[in-house]
């Protein structure tokens, strides 16, 4: 388990412990699973009252949002230097903090980091931390993003919980969304996610057929399409960054472009592309929202 698993284990431990702690007689101090916290106590208040000030002395949470914290702001710092590069302002990108197979907490110590914006990529995760942590859709203040495939059985949740969907890529999903958004008197912002590296493995619609989808999409009252996403081949070198990846998201930007002067009943102004090994290349090439995770949180447990 990585520093900030574990920092999010101890953190969860204690969130359980609340209600369990008591004080002990013979000293101004008690114990949590290890963790010495040092309270004052007050004689003229009785049970909980008298615990009404509370000194940590170490606390998982603290550790975590510092953590959190200290990586965002270098983050911020790369994204800025490149939008300068590309004659951009940083208020236009959207960072979104993935939290796929990262526990709750780590999300709950994001907000408190300065974090508004999060990523999943199963809707059994986006359902249990928005649980927690509730999005916009939900009547919070962070905004969930669906970020990966989305199967038709699980579209009534999706729309009741994501803020936005990255992945939508056929009418047939399409048609199921937008029920269950019409159920939930919603309108869901989604983006069209486009293959445009060519593997087998990725899911989207292939570029070419990119102009027949939109055409398609236009009778879906509760479906705002808003943009493309893609993901891009793994880059093994700085050349192949530079090659490969930048002429991958330029295609993906061109087709938003080609596509906005062909329908003029849709405005793809959102471009969501980059993740935590090529997220600055992205925001060259136009990227309005990058999707990035293990350069917050750390490598993922295998």
């Amino acid at each position: 388990m990585g520093d900030i698993g574990l920092l999010a284990d101890g953190f969860r431990r204690l969130l359980s412990s609340y209600a369990t702690i008591r004080p002990r007689p013979s000293e101004h101090a008690f114990h949590v699973e290890g963790l010495k916290w040092q309270v004052v106590l007050e004689s003229s208040r009785s049970d909980w009252d008298r615990f009404n000030r509370v000194r940590k002395a170490t606390s998982p949470l603290d550790s975590l949002v510092t953590t959190i914290q200290e990586r965002l702001e270098s983050v911020q710092e790369r994204i800025e230097q490149a939008c300068q590069r590309s004659g951009r302002s940083s208020s236009d990108i959207t960072l979104i903090a993935v939290t796929k197979t990262f526990p709750s907490e780590i999300v709950q110590a994001g907000v408190v980091a300065g974090l508004t914006d999060f990523g999943e990529n199963r809707v059994q995760e986006l359902v249990a931390k928005s649980d927690v942590v509730p999005g916009e859709a939900l009547g919070g203040s962070v905004r969930w993003h669906l970020i990966g495939p989305l199967q038709r059985n699980k579209a009534k949740e999706a729309a009741r919980r994501a803020d936005c969907f990255h992945a939508l890529d056929s009418v047939r999903l399409a048609k199921t969304l937008d029920q269950r958004a019409e159920l939930s008197d919603r309108v869901i912002p989604c983006l069209l996610q486009v293959n445009v590296s060519g593997e087998a493995t990725k899911s989207g619609v292939q570029p070419k057929e990119l102009p027949a989808l939109l055409d398609d999409l236009t009778s879906f009252a509760h479906l705002q399409i808003q943009g493309l996403m893609t993901l891009a081949a793994p880059a093994r070198s700085e050349t192949e960054l530079e090659t490969l990846v930048r002429s991958q998201f330029k295609q993906l930007r061109q087709l938003a472009e080609e596509s906005t002067g062909r329908h003029l009943s849709i405005r793809l102004k959102h471009l969501s592309m980059g993740m935590s090994g090529d997220f600055e290349v992205a925001i060259e090439e136009g990227a309005t929202h990058i999707r990035l995770g293990s350069v917050l949180f750390g490598m993922r447990d295998s």
